[in-house]
């Protein structure tokens, strides 16, 4: 503990309280050459009172002009940095990181599950001064200790890491040697003794924020809703209370992401939604703990993305748009107002950790006005509760770990329109993993069950919907019933894998029954399926020759539905090279057999596709350069010819000085697909309808980063993306599954289908069938996004934001698609734009 005056931070170690305690030193490399002497050396140390620990890190230079200090926002990690990792839980699997860049950025992450997940959003107060000097550069830390966690006890140990980063060698040293090919992170640390006389302290802190809002649109004449002009004022707060020294309340009531960035623009053509990561900062923050990953494969795979708790349900856009046939406008819809959400989360001395968020979204009414002229407020979204708590139990030192998840979603349904929707939704997890041969080996294991009821109109939505599709007239083991209110669905997965060594690997099942149903509160892409894969992997962890790194990786995939099918089998291989001059290169390939669909043809027949194979490569310049290039390029093909496919991106970054950074990262993809699914029409009975599209997109993504000082910066993003679909050669399904290829559709020949250019339709005239017209399924989709963001964080929590934000999206149908028109229309004055200002202020209480 210090004795007398506490050092004064502000990046020079000339206090004399510094003088207490020794030097921490004797760094070992751990990067790029395992075990060996660092090429500059650190010293550390460490001191503490009652209210806050403090950390001095003198980073040694025999070449302090080289030092490289480049800005970045917070969390950002550029150029050279320091950083210390403390687990005060003393448990062996978390902790908390602090680091310090040599520009003067702090960055912060919450370590858990053994230093397998870092947690960025993690945003604690605390206090850092930088200076350089003559022998390197120096780093002052002032932590309270009510950003940490610890035990109410008379002596305490504590878990404890120190880092170094050298930007310009891209060399890691740490003061804890823990070799690359450990089988952990966290309960490795060295250890920190003799701290005693403290108290676990007390923390509230209260955010409020307001916000100010405008909005510039298109004006439509006629439309009451569509002025052009819409002004707003807001207003909330954000509350994180230290419960007991082992459990956080964090609070939020109205919040608001204005200044979040928006969702990169895709085309989805297939039956499935898409995924999307998590941006809001309350959702983000501590996220690893309120996570069931229902499948955690190495291998990767579309199910990797399953999860009991997916937060981007909590606040998503109205399901529902009124659709009368007497309104004629409808007002502005956004996305469902949160009203307020608590998350309580903890960890206490005997390993054991949970987590609950409950979040109240608004019932949300819009106003319509019909074609009289009468006004009347619609309701678009219930009101709905949702619940999600986590728990788990750390079982000899954190060599096996235990824990369970529970999910609920709960609507208050008044109103007709909303029986599509479910009533409840829940669902519960437990997983397990068992760690042998000092955390080399392991086999984890979880179970998850789901729940639903509602109206028969909800279950049989359910039922019908593309994660499971129980209408296909091939369905052998489930068919719609239309009478049911509820259902009840399981998955399990099972992996054992191999952590440390050169040669690592994993293999492990999946399943997903045919009634489970997560996407109330979670995700889930399709059930129906039971997946197998391995992932083998062989690394060099010091370099060799040329090399500083080389990873070689097989992959393996099985996978089949409920009744057996065989849907998916495949390989892949790939390569990764990173040389001592830091340049990159990389390739790999795919092959796939035969594989089918339940899916594709929306609630029609399986259909089996030919096997498929692509090739992809990718290379850069070193990255730690002022400017530098990289780039990828694939191509895949089909066999029978039904599939053809390219693409290529760029990455090409300048940093001209240390604050002021542009990247520009543009992309193009070119689809040939021959069995794309058109529509489904009624005949008989139901007909499917294929046909050739060839698919070209252009993508960009655009940002400029101009940081001022460690605490004001300012940002752009924006990203322009067009997409343009061609149908032709358009076929029906006869028999999709069919082991022959030409046998599984019949294609339309000259006097089976006619264009209208006057109509822009499509005629099927097919003798045996009833005459159907088709809107021409062309389309161009032309978007352009931007969010143009100045930060300031005036002083240590407190922040004020200045945010423009501009949307801009066209859908067109067409006879034939021509890029120089799409372009002209993509920078054509037709966007959303928003101003908006937000203040908020944080109180330490």
């Amino acid at each position: 503990m210090v004795s007398g005056e506490p050092p004064l931070i502000d990046g020079y170690l000339d206090d004399e309280s510094w003088g207490q305690v020794e030097w921490g030193e004797d760094f070992i490399q751990r990067m790029p050459d395992d075990g060996a002497a660092p090429s500059q050396q650190t010293r550390f140390k460490l001191l503490y009172d009652t209210k806050y620990l403090y950390v001095a890190i003198q980073a040694l230079d025999v070449e302090p002009e080289k030092i490289v200090r480049r800005m970045s926002r917070r969390d950002g990690f550029e150029g050279d940095f320091v950083e210390i990792n403390i687990d005060s839980y003393s448990d062996k699997r978390t902790a908390f990181s602090f680091s310090a860049s040599a520009s003067g950025v702090k960055g912060e992450e919450y370590v858990s599950n053994n230093g397998d997940n870092w947690d960025s959003t993690w945003d604690p107060i605390w206090y850092l001064k930088t200076s350089l000097n003559k022998d390197g550069w120096i780093a002052e830390f002032k932590i309270p200790l009510s950003q940490l966690r610890f035990a109410d006890k008379e002596k305490h140990v504590w878990g404890v890491q120190v880092m170094r980063y050298i930007f310009r060698k891209d060399e890691r040293s740490y003061w804890q040697p823990i070799a690359r090919d450990a089988p952990g992170w966290v309960h490795l640390f060295g250890e920190l003794h003799g701290i005693k006389g403290i108290e676990p302290q007390q923390q509230l802190e209260i955010q409020p924020y307001v916000l100010g809002q405008t909005e510039h649109s298109e004006k439509e004449e006629g439309n009451p809703y569509a002025t052009g002009v819409h002004n707003s004022l807001d207003f909330g707060v954000d509350a994180k209370i230290g419960l007991t020294s082992d459990i956080t309340l964090d609070l939020s009531i109205n919040p608001d992401f204005g200044q979040v960035e928006a969702d990169p623009s895709r085309v989805n053509l297939s039956a499935f939604q898409l995924f999307f990561r998590e941006r809001r900062p309350f959702f983000l923050e501590g996220n690893n703990i309120l996570n069931f990953d229902l499948t955690n494969s190495q291998a990767g795979g579309w199910y990797n993305n399953d999860n009991l708790f997916y937060s981007r349900r909590i606040g998503r856009r109205p399901s529902y748009y009124p659709r009368d046939e007497d309104i004629q406008y409808v007002d502005r819809i956004g996305n469902t107002r949160i009203l307020g959400a608590a998350k309580l989360t903890g960890k206490n001395k005997n390993g054991f950790s949970w987590g609950v968020l409950e979040s109240v979204t608004a019932e949300e009414k819009v106003e319509v006005q019909d074609t009289l002229g009468g006004r009347r407020k619609v309701a678009v979204e219930p009101m709905t509760n949702y619940a999600v708590a986590r728990v788990q139990q750390d079982i000899n030192e954190g060599n096996a770990l235990i824990g369970g998840m529970i999910t609920s979603t709960n609507r208050f349904i008044n109103d007709p329109q909303f029986n599509y929707l479910h009533d409840n939704a829940y669902s519960a997890g437990v997983d397990f993993t068992q760690n042998f041969n000092d955390r080399n080996y392991y086999i984890s294991l979880n179970g998850f069950y789901s729940h639903v009821n509602g109206s028969a109109e909800a279950i049989e939505r359910t039922q019908r919907s593309s994660v499971r599709y129980f209408q296909r007239p091939d369905n052998r083991h489930h068919q719609v019933d239309t009478s049911k209110v509820q259902l009840n669905g399981t998955g399990a997965t099972v992996n054992i894998g191999k952590r440390n060594g050169n040669i690592v690997f994993q293999t492990g099942m999946t399943t997903r029954s045919p009634e489970v149903s997560l996407n109330d509160v979670g995700f889930l892409r399709q059930a129906d399926y039971i997946a197998q894969y391995t992932w083998v992997g062989f690394r060099t962890l010091n370099p060799v020759g040329p090399l500083r790194s080389y990873r070689l990786n097989g992959n393996q995939y099985l996978n089949w539905d409920y009744d057996g099918v065989l849907l998916f089998k495949g390989l892949n291989f790939n390569q990764h090279l990173r040389f001592n001059n830091l340049m990159e290169l990389g390739s790999g390939f795919d092959i796939s057999g035969d594989n089918v669909s339940n899916a594709d043809l929306r609630g029609g027949p399986a259909i089996r596709y030919p096997g498929r194979h692509e090739f992809w490569v990718y290379g850069g310049t070193n990255d730690q350069k002022k400017f530098s290039v990289s780039g990828f390029y694939w191509k895949g093909a089909g066999s029978e010819h039904f599939y053809n496919g390219h693409g290529f991106g760029v990455n090409i970054n300048y940093q001209p000085t240390d604050a002021l950074r542009l990247s520009v990262e543009p992309d193009f993809s070119f689809n040939d697909n021959r069995l794309q699914y058109v529509t489904t029409y009624e005949d008989d009975e139901q007909a499917y309808l294929l046909g050739r599209i060839q698919q070209t997109t252009y993508s960009a993504s655009v940002r400029l980063n101009y940081i001022i000082t460690p605490n004001l910066s300012v940002e752009y993003w924006g990203q322009p993306f067009i997409s343009s679909g061609e149908y032709s050669e358009f076929k029906t399904a006869v028999r999709p599954g069919a082991e022959q290829y030409e046998s599984r559709f019949h294609q339309l020949g000259p006097d089976e289908i006619r264009y209208s250019s006057e109509n822009n339709t499509y005629s099927i005239l097919r003798t045996d069938m009833e005459p159907f017209e088709l809107n021409n399924p062309n389309f161009n989709v032309m978007e352009f996004r931007s969010n143009f963001v100045i930060r300031w964080e005036y002083v240590p929590g407190s922040t004020l934001f200045l945010v423009w934000t501009s949307n801009e999206n066209e859908f067109h149908r067409s006879e034939k698609n021509r890029f120089t028109n799409l372009t002209k229309d993509l920078f054509s004055n037709k966007a959303s734009n928003i101003f908006l200002i937000k203040y908020t202020y944080r109180f330490i209480l």
